[in-house]
This record gives C-alpha cells, sequence and structure tokens, in this order.
C-alpha cells in the first residue's frame, strides 16, 4: 500500500523563500519512495512523501518550523491510495 503524508505551511508575510529553503534543509529519518516540495501565493509551502507502507505505520515527518518562520500550526494529512476501475 501505498501512503502520502501532506505537510502544509504558511510562512509569516514576505519569508516564503525562507520556509521554503528551511523545509528542503530538513532530513528524514527514512528515506520515502518520492518527496515533492511546492509553494504557492500567501508565502505556503507543500510537501508531500510517498511510503510503502500501512495506513497507520510510524512514519518519519518534517517538524514544525520556528514560530517566528510561520503564521500558525503546520497543517498535516495522511492519505492512502486507492486503485481506479479502468
Amino acid at each position: 500500500m501505498t501512503v502520502a503524508l501532506m505537510w502544509e505551511a504558511r510562512a509569516v508575510a514576505g519569508r516564503g523563500e525562507e520556509l521554503l529553503a528551511w523545509t528542503r534543509e530538513q532530513e528524514l529519518a527514512e528515506r520515502p519512495l518520492r518527496r515533492e516540495t511546492f509553494s504557492a501565493p500567501q508565502d505556503r509551502v507543500l510537501v508531500i512523501t510517498w511510503w510503502d507502507a500501512a495506513y497507520d505505520a510510524v512514519l518519519p515527518e518534517l517538524p514544525e518550523p520556528g514560530g517566528e518562520l510561520v503564521t500558525r500550526a503546520v497543517h498535516r494529512w495522511r492519505f492512502e491510495s486507492v486503485s481506479t476501475a479502468d
């Protein structure tokens, strides 16, 4: 089964590039199958990691950045892949 972990944070106004750089510097204890980083308006950064694991597996996640860098707590979601009926 493939599980995707999504991590999204909103930087303090004007500090989006700094938050983006911070996320890129973060190493995980294990290497995911795939990791992608996205940016969006309002200085938001999204990181998605894919894992070959059960939905409720204990998996390494990105930490919370320092409070001076973000406007709110990080949002986190977990999804599992589903088969498509073609």
